[in-house]
């Protein structure tokens, strides 16, 4: 009997023990990510013929690719599944038909095992057609399911030679599934035709369109494309500047998007409250041949006109974006008789310096990015914005005052000098 009573004292610790565990175990699992929002990345890459050619630092356009592709296996984040289909990579004759089929998943998207991943990019060789539009349909086919980020970056050094199935179509099409997919994409030649194509394959789906032509800028972009997919994604908000501060929309804290035609002011507000900071940026694309050497100036002007502080910047044709930014301290108030002090409305005032010939598209306006952001201001008054001024000017006031008296001491040295000489 005791045995017994032993033996079942010992069951029912045990299964205490067993239930304990699970309870313990199934929280944890519940806490771990579904694989479903994992993010998804597929790399597509031009093989065909043109890909021979030796413009790229002095190598060819395929090694550069390669390189690139190598730099970017090892920076992949551990919670990114990617892939890599090639086009152009195996047929090298004539028939179009043939050739317009010539695209396929070198490695399939899901955890990367990079050594495999190196070894498949390795056998690559520039071979036939460019067919870009089939490409973007098996790369979408690719990264079909779940509901996690879902990202193609295209590299290409030309057009698609396989109409009439037009790539920008295409894009517009899988944008219209309603999959959330974004497709960036990169040239390695800056033609206009090229560019013209690639930007609009990239809009159609909210991507970017960069032209690169050395190959560490290739594999930068690249690895900064395949970080975006692994952080959350931020919608832009469409919005529309006006013509003068009056009439301009209230901006909060976010990401907005905007289009300026060339030569043309866009204006917005923003409300700035005592002790915050408002941090502004602006980016401007030049998505058409534009002449060389242009500008941004991005402004925080007051409802009266006056100027608080600007920020600028200049391109001269060798970048297809320019990007400009500002900072505007607002001090602490006191509290008058326990109200809340009110905010301050600031205009920012958004101007270009972009010129283009007379064939170049005037409508729509540029595609433009803001960015507003209100923090808490500097607790330190040292701080290099809490006066909207660099410490240049401190530098600038020594320099005067080391002036001032380096001028006097002379005077005093030379009218005593003349003094003497008179006398003897």
């Amino acid at each position: 009997m005791i045995i017994r009573k032993r033996l079942t004292a010992g069951v029912c610790v045990l299964l205490a023990t067993l239930a304990a565990g699970l309870g313990t175990a199934l929280p944890a699992a519940a806490d771990e990510p579904p694989s479903a929002l994992t993010p998804k990345v597929e790399l597509v890459l031009d093989v065909s013929g043109s890909m021979r050619t030796r413009d790229i630092d002095g190598q060819s356009r395929m090694s550069a690719a390669k390189q690139a592709f190598n730099d970017v296996l090892d920076a992949v984040p551990e919670e990114v599944q990617l892939g890599i289909r090639t086009l152009g990579a195996d047929y090298p004759g004539d028939d179009r038909k043939v050739g317009c089929k010539d695209t396929k998943q070198l490695y399939p998207v899901g955890p990367l095992d990079r050594t495999e991943a190196k070894t498949a990019v390795a056998t690559l060789a520039p071979t036939g057609w460019t067919p870009i539009g089939p490409a973007l349909l098996g790369a979408a086919d690719d990264l079909d399911g779940g509901d996690a980020t879902r990202r193609i970056v295209l590299i290409t050094d030309g057009e698609d030679t396989c109409g009439p199935l037009d790539p920008c179509e295409v894009a517009r099409d899988i944008a219209a599934r309603g999959i959330h997919l974004v497709i960036d994409t990169l040239g390695l030649v800056p033609n206009a035709k090229i560019r013209q194509q690639l930007t609009c394959i990239a809009e159609a789906t909210g991507g970017t369109y960069t032209a690169v032509q050395h190959a560490d800028e290739l594999s930068g972009r690249v690895k900064q494309l395949v970080d975006r997919a692994a952080e959350p994604t931020i919608t832009p908000v469409a919005t529309e500047g006006a013509g003068s501060c009056s009439s301009a929309p209230e901006l909060k804290a976010g990401l907005y998007t905007d289009r300026q035609e060339i030569g043309k002011h866009r204006w917005y507000r923003v409300d700035v409250r005592p002790g915050q900071e408002l941090r502004a940026s602006v980016s401007v694309s030049a998505d058409r041949a534009v002449d060389n050497d242009y500008g941004v100036l991005l402004r925080a002007v007051t409802t009266h006109g006056r100027e608080i502080v600007r920020g600028s910047e200049s391109g001269t044709g060798r970048t297809d974006a320019v990007s400009a930014g500002l900072r505007y301290p607002k001090p602490e108030l006191d509290d008058v008789e326990g109200e809340e002090p009110p905010a301050e409305t600031v205009c920012l005032d958004l101007g270009n310096s972009f010129s283009a010939p007379a064939s170049a598209k005037t409508t729509p306006g540029m595609p433009v990015e803001l960015t507003i952001d209100l923090v808490d201001g500097p607790d330190d008054a040292s701080d290099v914005a809490a006066f909207g001024l660099g410490r240049g000017w401190w530098l600038l006031g020594a320099l005067v005052l080391t002036g001032l008296i380096a001028g006097l001491l002379t005077g005093w040295i030379s009218r005593w000098r003349i003094a003497v000489w008179r006398t003897n």
